[in-house]
């Protein structure tokens, strides 16, 4: 409720949620939202130009470019969401786990971390592509064994600030286990670092599966995804160029929302920040105030 709060001040962030949950909702419940088939062919619609029926026009092949962009919602956002969400957790276990017990085993975790971070992600993502072949599922996969380890840096770096603190050292001296006091005081705390580079994160790996996607080695026709529907409509980039701008424009505002929350979320988790964005707004004369008001409208 605290962050709820805090997130409606931000009229920016509140915006970024809404077109977050909306497009995870109609994502879902796609074959409620699409008014066609996203795959049925009708090649007397090739290119057809917008109208009531087809809202966004139709592709090469007839098929409804706005139903194509509600279901590839699924591969573009949710899919991406669940691998986040894999790699995250990963990353927090032994994140927690490296950060907490230090010694021998911090050193195994963060040794296997620095090797899997010496390699470029591109890099790493496309040797594992080749291995296991093009898909959206071997993408998925690749993503899933590469960010664990840079969740897992990040968050032993929050942990180890956490487990010095002195209500931490009394529960190691009164004898609670570990795993105990990782659970109750340490998971809490860190809670809100964990949010704001999940959020941050998901806006590059919306980006990158499309970008594979793109390239043809991301999920194969006839099925719909943003990025690959920007490759279909490359040929006609010039003649066409409406053709790119649905699935382009869905991604720049999907990314941009996840963006623009992550930076609300660092403040409103915060409550340093918070306290100093609401100090300097009362320390500000009444003219300021309204100067910057109307400099914001403007």
């Amino acid at each position: 409720m605290r962050i709820l709060k805090n997130l409606s001040k931000d009229k920016l962030a509140m915006l970024s949620l809404t077109i977050i949950v909306v497009t995870i909702i109609v994502g879902i419940f796609a074959p409620l939202f699409a008014p066609h088939d996203p795959n049925e062919v009708n090649m007397s619609l090739r290119y057809a130009s917008p109208s009531w029926a087809y809202l966004l026009g139709n592709d090469h092949l007839g098929r409804c470019i706005l139903s194509r962009i509600i279901y590839g919602i699924r591969p573009s956002v949710l899919w991406v969401l669940v691998v986040l969400c894999i790699s995250v957790l990963i990353g927090a276990i032994l994140g927690f786990i490296a950060g907490y017990f230090r010694g021998k085993v911090d050193t195994i975790i963060m040794r296997i971390c620095d090797t899997m971070l010496s390699f470029p992600g591109y890099v790493m993502a496309l040797a594992v592509i080749g291995i296991l072949g093009v898909g959206l599922e071997n993408i998925l996969i690749a993503f899933a064994l590469i960010k664990w380890a840079w969740f897992a840096r990040v968050i032993r770096t929050s942990v180890m600030q956490y487990a010095e603190l002195d209500y931490v050292k009394f529960s190691k001296a009164s004898g609670i286990s570990g795993i105990k006091i990782i659970c109750k005081h340490i998971v809490p705390v860190t809670f809100s670092d964990i949010t704001v580079i999940s959020s941050g994160a998901i806006g590059a790996m919306i980006l990158q599966i499309s970008g594979f996607s793109f390239l043809g080695l991301g999920i194969q026709a006839p099925n719909a995804e943003w990025g690959m529907m920007l490759n279909e409509a490359r040929e006609v980039m010039f003649t066409r160029p409406e053709l790119m701008l649905a699935p382009g424009l869905a991604i720049v505002i999907v990314v941009s929302a996840f963006n623009f929350l992550s930076d609300s979320l660092q403040v409103a988790l915060d409550p340093k920040l918070v306290n100093s964005k609401n100090k300097h707004i009362e320390n500000l004369p009444l003219s300021k105030i309204k100067i910057q008001e109307k400099e914001v409208a403007n």
